[in-house]
């Protein structure tokens, strides 16, 4: 019976990479192999004869050979004598352990292991500590001081995590790969190395103040500028506040999440600071000048326009929150409110009447107290 092309076998094209014609094989030799084909025998022959075409295009010299020659080129069946027929497992097994070895481990969900020269840094944890602050220290920036429990690098070992004078050893279980092999017929998987936990070293003699964890638990004190403007939600990243690293990692950071309290006079809509103002009817109707506290105690002037309806916003530039995000700065946003009188003395009363009178709407019948408060309220 002719022999089939190699490249055909694999299903590659004759300019395939090498990566090519390996992922090829993998492929073939994964669906065909005998553990998932028990007692089928065509399958071990194509399982045979696509490690027969793995053998030759991936040894460079004997590809460019069946390039030229083909078959003819490859001695008595290419491998050695042997045809895919004449092939037995354990050659096969033998040649590609590398292959097998890695396929079937990254099957079982593993990878096989590097020896390690030495611990390997980590770098630390990131932590979370939440702070709550009024509207006014978020509109003129204040200063927190926080009280909370972080890693920190062992002063006894220096982060080493030994005992003084001695040092790790490689992990003789694993000869400090981390990882170790196990083999179950043709499948080799791997695992954590359950002497070392996949570190790969041991500490013979641990740190007495760490126990061989290179930190130890403190609380660390720091205080906190939170900067003006900050707004509800905001977080904060301050560098190389958080957990230690372990065996000379870089330490986390520790983030600050803000959130403001409601105030009873002002609220913040954007980057503007928002209040309202109580004014008389005549203050609205006549326009006035007059002075307003914003929220740090300051006064600004405020000048309400004639004929101010109610809810109007008059805005003082620049008085607001500075933004986080740009140089910009928000406005104080005053609405403007109308205050009415519960009681009111006879002679107030007898003038409010006289009034209504002339501008033409009555207090007598309903059309007439509806159409006074339309006006009144613009």
């Amino acid at each position: 019976m002719a022999k089939r092309d190699y490249y055909e076998i694999l299903g590659v094209s004759k300019s395939a990479t090498a990566d090519e014609i390996k992922a090829a094989y993998r492929k073939l030799a994964l669906k065909y192999h005998p553990d998932r084909n028990p007692d089928n025998k065509e399958a071990e022959e194509k399982f045979k004869e696509a490690a027969e075409a793995y053998e030759t295009l991936s040894d460079a010299k004997k590809r460019q050979q069946y390039d030229q020659f083909g078959h003819a080129g490859m001695g008595m069946g290419g491998m050695g004598g042997h045809g895919p027929h004449g092939m037995n497992m354990d050659d096969i097994f033998e040649n590609f352990s590398d292959i097998f070895g890695d396929m079937f481990s990254q099957a079982s969900g593993g990878r096989r292991g590097r020896k390690k020269s030495g611990p390997v840094p980590h770098q630390g944890h990131n932590l979370l500590q939440e702070i709550s602050i009024t509207l006014k220290d978020a509109y003129l920036g204040c200063k927190q001081q926080l009280n909370y429990p972080r890693f920190e690098v062992c002063e006894t070992c220096t982060g080493k995590g030994t005992k003084k004078g001695t040092t790790v050893q490689q992990c003789k279980t694993c000869d400090g790969a981390g990882q170790v092999q196990f083999s179950h017929g043709f499948l080799v998987y791997s695992q954590t190395c359950s002497t070392c936990n996949g570190e790969g070293f041991t500490i013979p003699e641990p740190c007495p103040t760490c126990s061989g964890k290179t930190r130890i638990q403190k609380y660390d004190k720091f205080t906190v500028n939170i900067p003006r403007g900050v707004f509800d939600g905001a977080e904060l990243r301050i560098t190389g506040k958080g957990d230690a690293g372990t065996f000379g990692g870089q330490a986390g950071d520790l983030i600050i999440r803000v959130h403001v309290m409601p105030d009873k006079r002002f609220t913040r809509e954007g980057d503007d600071l928002v209040s309202t103002i109580i004014l008389t009817y005549p203050q609205l109707v006549l326009g006035c000048q007059l002075e307003v506290e914003n929220i740090d105690g300051s006064k600004e002037a405020l000048k309400v326009p004639k004929g101010c309806p109610v809810g109007e916003r008059i805005i003082i530039a620049g008085k607001g929150f500075p933004s986080l995000r740009s140089k910009v700065t928000g406005n104080l946003v005053i609405v403007t409110q109308c205050h009415i009188p519960q009681k009111l003395s006879a002679e107030a009363k007898n003038l409010l009447v006289e009034y209504s009178k002339q501008i033409g709407t009555g207090t007598d019948d309903t059309s007439g107290i509806i159409g006074f408060f339309k006006k009144f309220l613009g």
